[in-house]
């Protein structure tokens, strides 16, 4: 799989930088892998809850102790009642704030496993902090709980951390300009590249309603915004900078024990953009 490197890149409309696109792909790959890894599953055998539970209270734990619909506005894709239903039984067993550090440290085996040998592995954290500090918080609550949460220190721990984070920072951009779009997230989903199996998998019930031309030239249009709005963050790298992230990243997606592209079925998103 070949991967377009900034410098390679011809510029996007609306002063969207090149890494804020070419870069979102290998940042969601690795920032999300570990939601499917061992690490994950070993949460949700130790706590003996369902794998949906777990990733609310793992992913959504750096919120606090909070009414589902504190999570339900954070993680928008997803049906605010699916939401309460497997946040109150993640409650029932486990503190958000434990169930987020459980996570912190799944990401961190994961990064260990997965980066280590990567010689610059210091070079990539060191770059993608630089990104997770220049990003504004404004609309992206997941991202600024996942910053705050104090990052491993060894490289490639500290590394997948600064993915899932800025992952995260997309995420919370991509809701903003669905609504801005005036858009819902379940026809934004719908819209999307994987359809309906998609919505079945985020817990919308069907039937759906038909997605229209205007609805995908809408869809196509939120992702340039997506883009604009990440694009200040990743802009404090100069190109060079951001080629040299996009290597990295990108050497990392072609180890013969990379991560896979998509999820493997009945397991939590690897991309929770709709």
């Amino acid at each position: 799989m070949s991967h377009v490197l900034p410098e390679q890149a011809s510029p996007r409309p609306g002063g969207v930088t090149p890494a804020a696109t070419d870069l979102h792909g290998l940042v969601s790959r690795i920032g999300g892998a570990f939601m499917t890894s061992p690490y994950a599953r070993a949460i949700a055998e130790r706590l003996g809850l369902d794998g949906w539970s777990t990733y609310l209270v793992g992913r959504g734990g750096v919120l606090g102790d909070v009414d589902a619909d504190v999570v339900s506005a954070a993680m928008a894709f997803f049906p605010t009642e699916f939401v309460r239903r497997h946040w109150e039984t993640a409650r029932s067993v486990v503190s958000p704030a434990a169930g987020a550090v459980a996570y912190r440290d799944a990401v961190a085996g994961w990064g260990r496993e997965h980066l280590d040998g990567l010689e610059e592995a210091a070079r990539l954290a060191e770059l993608l902090a630089r990104v997770a500090e220049a990003a504004s918080p404004v609309g992206a609550s997941l991202f600024a709980g996942w910053r705050a949460q104090l990052p491993p220190e060894d490289p490639p721990a500290r590394a997948a951390h600064l993915a899932h984070a800025l992952r995260e920072h997309r995420g919370g951009m991509h809701v903003v300009a669905v609504l801005a779009a005036g858009m819902s997230p379940l026809a934004a989903i719908l819209s999307g590249p994987r359809g309906e199996p998609n919505a079945r998998f985020f817990g919308w019930p069907g039937p759906y309603p038909p997605v229209t031309e205007a609805d995908r030239r809408t869809r196509a249009e939120i992702e340039l915004l997506t883009d604009r709005l990440v694009a200040p963050a990743w802009s404090v790298l100069d190109a060079t900078e951001q080629a040299e992230v996009a290597r990295l990243l990108a050497t990392v997606t072609a180890r013969p024990d990379a991560p896979p592209v998509r999820r493997a079925t009945g397991e939590a998103p690897l991309d929770t953009d709709a």
